[in-house]
């Protein structure tokens, strides 16, 4: 059998001709004649595919696809509606949809498509496979988002080589995943793959830390010992934050990329290295190059095979997959042990900018874990500052001019001190620049106290912070 694809429309008839199609094809079949049926199926069948209806009573095929990958993230799901748009269809593939199809569908292109989703599953699931056999623990690249897509087809070409491999993106974007995952996939995979911090290590022990260092070299050198160069013989060396690494220390670390050989401190011998170098960095190098605070020839030397990991802000649609991720990593550490994430939870968490990207994610999930009780995570499990930012975007959102009247000085009656919301203008509404409007306000009101500007628009100085930085009222 190809797999086992549930079918939800509300038309008996409709369901029951697309079952029999598929089931010809050599698919089996579940038929649900709504979204709570197509759930309850969800909860004892391994369903591979699921093709649904957009407009149903009751539960919408909008909810359910936000219903599903909240229980199964990665399912493939196929929306088809006799009322569609572009738009809808735009909103569809956002929430996480594989395919929108308009009805009628044709035959041809709907089995093409199911194919292609299904076969994607698998991929998938044997990259996933084969990374922890080949190095167990390794954690795998998740995310439908195009940058995401391109470096996971890409990810096994890059392995076979040893050119180096220059990281950027926001700091917990998941440079180190995408790193261990090189090295799992690569035929250095049995030997060490090490990490090292280069912000974390003062500029006195830096080259030591890299290259080792001769009994004597320093005081407190009591014997001879081996750098990361050295100990990762064989493997993957992964330099963190490359940018902070200081100019004198780039240098050296530029001749023993060209050379393939270095020199412990307070040693006289040159000693060849067999490691491949993957750098990672959150600045933006060729900047840093301009700004003469980084070596333009060690730039050249990194800037080989350069992967770009977008912040999880502009791939919303991959946090359903990742939110389960963590949850199936982190929820036996519930009592009772957490296995759901219920809707309202998950709408909050697409709805949230995620500074700290993957990384606050993770975080975020494994302290719901902890709070949540009868084993899903809700709302008020989720951290207050994620609560607090929705609820800023939702007044910013809705704000309108019909409301209290304005004083000139801009805030409501009744709400001093509060920055007023700007007329909206008629054609529509510029949510991004309302935005800002009232953040550059409130920044003037509170005279640049920015726990005080925190206060007058309700959110956490964290959340704050990272908006003024976000519209470039304050220097990152």
């Amino acid at each position: 059998m190809k797999g086992t694809i549930l079918i939800v429309d509300d038309e008996r008839n409709q369901r029951e001709i697309l079952g029999s199609i598929l089931a010809s094809e050599g698919y089996g079949t579940l038929l649900a004649g709504s979204g709570q049926e197509a759930l309850d199926a969800l909860e004892h069948e391994n369903v591979d595919l699921v093709l649904t209806d957009l407009v149903m009573p009751g539960m919408t095929g909008e909810d359910l696809i936000d219903a599903i990958l909240a229980k199964t993230p990665g399912t493939p799901i196929i929306l088809n509606s006799a009322y569609g748009t572009i738009q809808t269809a735009v909103e569809a593939i956002k929430r996480g949809a594989f395919y929108y199809f308009e009805k009628p569908v044709d035959r041809a292109r709907l089995l093409i498509i199911i194919e292609r989703a299904i076969e994607n599953l698998r991929l998938k699931e044997s990259h996933r496979a084969l990374s922890e056999r080949l190095f167990p623990g390794a954690l795998p690249v998740i995310g439908d988002h195009p940058a995401i897509r391109e470096i996971k087809r890409i990810l096994p070409r890059i392995a076979r080589s040893d050119a180096i491999v220059l990281l950027t993106g926001e700091s917990g974007t998941g440079k180190e995943v995408v790193a261990r995952n090189i090295h799992s996939l690569s035929g250095r995979s049995g030997a060490p793959f090490l990490a090292v911090n280069c912000a974390s290590l003062p500029d006195s022990l830096f080259e030591s830390e890299l290259f080792g260092h001769e009994r004597g070299a320093f005081t407190g050198a009591v014997r001879r010992e081996i750098g990361l160069f050295e100990a990762a013989k064989g493997g993957t060396l992964l330099l963190d934050e490359i940018a902070e690494v200081r100019p004198e220390t780039q240098a050296k670390l530029l001749r023993a990329l060209q050379d393939g050989e270095i020199r412990r401190v307070g040693g006289k011998e040159n000693i060849t290295v067999d490691v491949r170098i993957i750098a990672a960095t959150n600045r933006d190098l060729e900047e840093e190059v301009k700004g003469g605070r980084f070596r333009a020839d060690l730039f050249y030397r990194l800037n080989i095979l350069k992967l770009f990991l977008p912040p999880l802000r502009e791939r919303i649609s991959d946090i359903p997959a990742l939110a389960g991720h963590f949850l199936a990593r982190h929820g036996e550490k519930g009592f009772p042990p957490v296995r759901e994430i219920t809707k309202e939870a998950m709408r909050l968490m697409m709805r949230y900018p995620w500074p700290g990207n993957i990384r606050e994610l993770s975080s975020a999930i494994e302290r719901a874990v902890v709070l949540a009780e009868e084993g899903e995570i809700g709302p008020a499990d989720l951290p207050s500052e994620l609560r607090e930012e929705t609820e800023v975007q939702s007044r910013t959102r809705f704000a309108h001019p019909s409301g209290p009247s304005r004083n000139r000085s801009g805030a409501g009656e009744g709400e001093e001190g509060v920055p007023g919301v700007p007329d909206l203008p008629p054609g529509g509404v510029d949510f991004e620049k309302l935005e800002e409007r009232l953040l550059r306000q409130s920044v003037e009101r509170s005279r640049g106290v920015h726990t005080r500007g925190a206060e007058l628009l309700k959110m956490s100085y964290k959340t704050y912070i990272y908006r003024l930085k976000k519209f470039g009222i304050i220097p990152p």
